[in-house]
């Protein structure tokens, strides 16, 4: 049985106050270990990351808005490797545990922070998210979980690891606390705003799981309720898998880009599949950059010409639960490509992403995703608190 801490980063002993008087006063969290925390190291889950880079002196802005807004830092949480993974194994530091599913993944490459806060160690966490590293662990877990509109937050003292990407998410149990984490974080007022129109994807639905499109069903008619101008609509006109590959060809060569020359200057020790990974992402050729790239701008239209502004659409966050720890690499490749078809219009297109908490497929959580138009980040959290409350 996994210990009751096996979320944090081994070795690590973070306590840190939030001023008495904000708006998250009495609510404790826990922090990537891809965030700066000043007088502690940053791990990014690779242990030569560590040793070969100076303890930050100053927090994260992520970090230091939140100990601003009154919530107290208890913790520095376990990532996937330089954040590159999507089921939450760590060869260095271990897997999260997964209260929901003992025996399963938790989601990556955020695994630590969602675990926390799954297991009641915290009130709320902070992840990132690139290529579902928010999405993925919410929808495993259980909880509510947001990947921001790209660009929308300051991502200074986090580690970067696919900048066109990258972006600063957080957890939480409960639509109430995550509304008031989201106040501070966006610095908007969470109002009781509604979107005046519905788009559910069909191919996404069809991709996933009949037993999660039947674990979902009700959440659908329940949003539709709420929002009863629906139409259905295929999101990827080109094919989920096309868009996966348009991700998997980006992202992973600024992956590469990122980290070249730590890599090169310090050799690191990587586990074989980061190494491999990485070993690949160099090896992306230009025509396929250039090809992905023209491919990115039509995802990227796809989503502005179907959710403007006042319109959400949903769709499956991950195509099946967790799977269980421990598979081999062949395995666990399948997995990773199926649930990039479901997450790969994050990084491509940028449009806020909410995983909604609250169905399940033989007691494994499974989450259903909101996406607003750029900038609805705050309307993405009103419906998510509308419909914890909707009897």
């Amino acid at each position: 049985m996994t210990g009751p801490t096996d979320f944090l980063v081994p070795g690590s002993n973070v306590k840190i106050d939030g001023k008495p008087d904000g708006s998250l006063a009495g609510l404790t969290f826990v922090v990537k270990d891809l965030f700066d925390v000043a007088g502690h190291p940053t791990g990014a889950g690779n242990h030569d990351w560590a040793r070969t880079h100076p303890v930050p002196e100053r927090h994260a802005w992520a970090v230091q808005t939140l100990l601003d807004a009154g919530a107290t830092l208890i913790g520095k949480s376990i990532t996937d490797e330089i954040s590159l993974g999507i089921l939450g194994e760590n060869a260095f530091d271990g897997t999260p545990l997964n209260p929901k599913m003992p025996d399963c993944v938790p989601g990556g490459s955020s695994s630590g922070s969602a675990s926390a806060v799954a297991q009641g160690f915290c009130d709320f966490a902070i992840g990132t998210d690139t290529g579902g590293s928010v999405r993925v662990p919410a929808s495993f877990c259980g909880l509510y979980g947001i990947r921001p509109t790209h660009g929308r937050l300051p991502l200074d003292g986090m580690l970067p690891q696919a900048p066109t990407s990258d972006t600063t998410g957080w957890f939480a149990r409960d639509a109430a606390t995550f509304a008031r984490v989201s106040e501070a974080m966006l610095g908007e007022t969470i109002s009781a705003a509604m979107p005046t129109r519905l788009v559910i994807a069909a191919d996404a639905f069809g991709f996933a799981d009949a037993k999660v499109r039947d674990a979902l069903a009700p959440m659908v008619q329940k949003l539709k309720k709420l929002v009863p101008c629906a139409h259905i609509e295929h999101m990827a006109p080109q094919g989920l898998s096309v868009w996966a590959r348009t991700q998997r060809t980006l992202q992973p060569y600024e992956a590469w880009m990122t980290f070249k020359d730590w890599i090169e200057r310090e050799n690191p020790r990587f586990a074989f599949q980061v190494a491999r990974n990485l070993a690949f992402a160099s090896l992306i050729p230009a025509t396929e950059r250039g090809w992905a790239s023209l491919m990115r701008e039509e995802a990227r239209a796809r989503l502005a010409y179907l959710i403007p502004d006042d319109t959400i659409l949903c769709m499956p966050t991950t195509p099946c639960p967790a799977p269980p720890k421990g598979r081999s690499l062949r395995e666990l490749d399948v997995v990773r490509d199926r649930i990039t078809c479901l997450t790969a219009q994050g990084g491509l297109t940028g449009h806020p992403q909410l995983n909604l908490a609250g169905a399940t497929v033989d007691g494994a959580p499974i989450g259903l995703s909101i996406i607003g138009s750029r900038g609805a980040d705050a309307l993405l959290v009103s419906v998510a608190a509308q419909m914890e409350n909707y009897a």
